[in-house]
């Protein structure tokens, strides 16, 4: 199983709600591709989806907070 540090994929610029949300969309955005394009896979793709954040191919934008 593989361990990762949550701190080390963004270093603390987004909150974890907002991480556990991304890879979550992502990993529905890696199924319906993969169904679609009728691929068997063998990796999951929770951690398909957390190696793009890790490798910064998909980033989570925060909104800009008007005070």
């Amino acid at each position: 199983m593989k361990r990762l540090n949550v701190d080390d994929l963004f270093a603390g610029k987004v909150s974890r709600y907002a991480l556990v949300i991304g890879v979550a969309k992502r990993a529905r955005q890696i199924t319906k591709d993969f169904e679609d394009r009728g691929v068997i896979s063998d990796e999951k793709s929770v951690l398909l989806a957390i190696e793009d954040f890790k490798e910064h191919k998909i980033n989570i934008l925060q909104p800009e907070v008007d005070e």
